[in-house]
């Protein structure tokens, strides 16, 4: 077995054809073809059933694949690692961030290593947490940013920051960032949450039994998007972090306050792998982010974030509250 096999398996598994396989790694369709038959020859076994509608994988192959693709990241970073210059970090990284960190950071992150050190080559992967997790545990992932890591036997995590949360409320619904809003307000509305098993849906579920009442959820969705879409539109309610709704409570789309609930809190945290060591790039990133992360709740970009044992006032601060009197004040 070796790499152009396993490169032929994986690009033939990613197309469902020999044909477009052959086209994307520059190659004729026959020595595809052989590469396929010659894997299958050396492990005895049928990696990809064969059809007029194309190839597809196997429950064999689809185990392969797997670790094929574990095994060919393993070499690129390693390649890049060895070929290090003095004084240049050099090196893969593949960082998972939540989608709605994403938003915040991604960019910034790309743009800052771009300017300090071009040689670090980014692979940025979005997910739910529980995902984020699960690659981290399988060594897919060299950091990430996560919230609520309850299991860390597996990854290394470095606390960073709490986030609290927000009531999110139609435009005329009247909230403002300096009036906190009780659960018992919320839930006299219909409510728009993540599914179960979501670390939002728990957080929400955990803020009702404090007040001593009922969540009844009216529509469920994962996208932090859609939900905010929704509220917008009048069909219901929504508790999120502030960093979702940062940008439409400055433009009066939707209004909001904090929730009415000091527990109420989710914590940021830095993950990697505790199996990996950790190369002179995968620092590097890290380090970056956590500067990233720290500068934006600095200038109001990451709102309502307390921030290496500081109250960061962010961009629900003074001058959105400012922005919020006026609105209400003379707006309608």
């Amino acid at each position: 077995m070796d790499t152009k096999q396993l490169n032929a398996l994986l690009a033939v598994a990613d197309t469902g054809s020999v044909t477009r396989a052959a086209q994307l790694l520059h190659l004729v369709q026959s020595a595809v073809t052989r590469q396929i038959q010659s894997l299958e020859e050396q492990l005895g076994v049928a990696l990809f059933d064969r059809s007029r509608t194309g190839m597809l994988l196997t429950d064999a192959g689809s185990r392969l694949v797997d670790r094929a693709r574990h095994v060919l990241a393993e070499l690129e970073r390693a390649e890049a690692e060895v070929r290090q210059d003095a004084g240049v970090v050099r090196g893969i990284v593949a960082v998972g961030l939540l989608d709605s960190v994403s938003d915040l950071m991604a960019e910034p992150l790309v743009a800052r290593l771009r300017r300090t050190h071009p040689e670090v080559e980014l692979r940025l992967y979005t997910a739910f947490a529980g995902h984020l997790r699960q690659w981290l545990y399988d060594g897919d992932l060299d950091v990430a940013l996560l919230f609520g890591v309850t299991d860390p036997t597996a990854i290394s995590v470095t606390p960073l920051a709490t986030e609290a949360l927000w009531v999110v409320a139609p435009p005329d619904a009247g909230l403002v960032p300096d009036r906190p809003v009780a659960f018992a307000d919320v839930a006299r509305h219909p409510i728009i949450a993540p599914s179960r098993g979501n670390g939002l849906r728990t957080l929400l579920e955990e803020v009702a039994s404090r007040a001593g009442t009922t969540a009844h959820v009216s529509i469920e969705t994962n996208a932090a998007r859609v939900q905010k879409q929704l509220v917008a539109k009048g069909h219901g309610w929504a508790i999120l972090p502030a960093i979702c709704v940062a940008d439409e409570i400055a433009s009066h789309t939707l209004s909001m306050a904090p929730l009415d609930d000091p527990e109420a809190q989710r914590q940021l945290v830095l993950a990697m792998p505790r199996s990996r060591r950790r190369s002179p790039a995968t620092e590097t990133v890290a380090r970056t982010l956590v500067a990233l992360l720290r500068a934006a709740a600095d200038d109001g970009r990451w709102p309502s974030v307390p921030v290496a044992g500081r109250r960061v006032a962010g961009a629900l601060g003074r001058r959105r509250v400012a922005a919020a009197r006026h609105h209400r004040e003379h707006g309608r």
